[in-house]
């Protein structure tokens, strides 16, 4: 898919809007909180950019319990940085 045809969303750590195949999304579902790969699933979902600092900038800050108005378990952080290696 084109990046110009993309939606942009924020990234809750930097704030800076980009294409949203660039970040990683987490998504708030009635099954609990997880990453979203697909970027389709249903929920309240908050993106932040592919890179570790800004994976580490959102932890510290606190910006997805923020963002999903709910606590955000270490395991979610960690699959961040797992997919981050992997991708």
């Amino acid at each position: 898919m084109n990046s110009k045809n993309l939606p942009l969303r924020k990234c809750v750590a930097c704030a800076q809007m980009l294409p949203k195949d660039q970040l990683f999304r987490v998504v708030e579902t009635s099954e609990g909180i997880s990453l979203d790969l697909t970027y389709k699933a249903q929920g309240r979902g908050a993106y932040v950019c592919k890179s570790h600092d800004c994976i580490a900038l959102a932890d510290k800050k606190k910006s997805f319990n923020r963002a999903l108005k709910c606590p955000v378990s270490q395991e979610v952080i960690d699959s961040l940085y797992r997919e981050l290696e992997n991708d």
